[in-house]
């Protein structure tokens, strides 16, 4: 489990743990209903294979999500966020609201929903 690095701040240790530039996008993905590995890298932002998968077993070992085999040969899993996951949620909505009124060129709420839909 996390093990604050910085200080006993929770703010720190939460940026410790989700503070890279990735892992709060695999996340938000998650929200959105992308649920495999293949989807995950589809991200817009394109997320390295090596880097996604390392960010899964972080998430996994951390709780914030678990894995569910759906295919046995080769081995593939779907992620699936857990409570403590999910509870990211109004986090992430907070951030995409401050940056489309603060960051001129964001995608609006909207814009984010239909881009990040998951594939059919």
């Amino acid at each position: 489990m996390t093990d604050c690095k910085r200080s006993r701040c929770p703010v720190a240790c939460t940026l410790d743990l989700l503070g890279d530039k990735w892992t709060l996008l695999v996340v938000r993905d998650l929200l959105m209903g992308r649920d495999t590995f293949k989807a995950l890298q589809a991200s817009p932002e394109r997320i390295p294979s090596n880097i996604l998968a390392e960010r899964l077993k972080r998430l996994e070992r951390e709780g914030i999500l678990h894995r569910v085999l759906y295919q046995e040969r080769p081995p593939r899993y779907k992620y699936r966020l857990t409570d403590k996951g999910r509870s990211l949620g109004p986090v992430l909505h907070a951030m995409l609201k401050w940056g489309s009124i603060h960051l001129p060129g964001t995608l609006s709420e909207e814009e984010i929903a239909g881009l990040l839909s998951p594939p059919p």
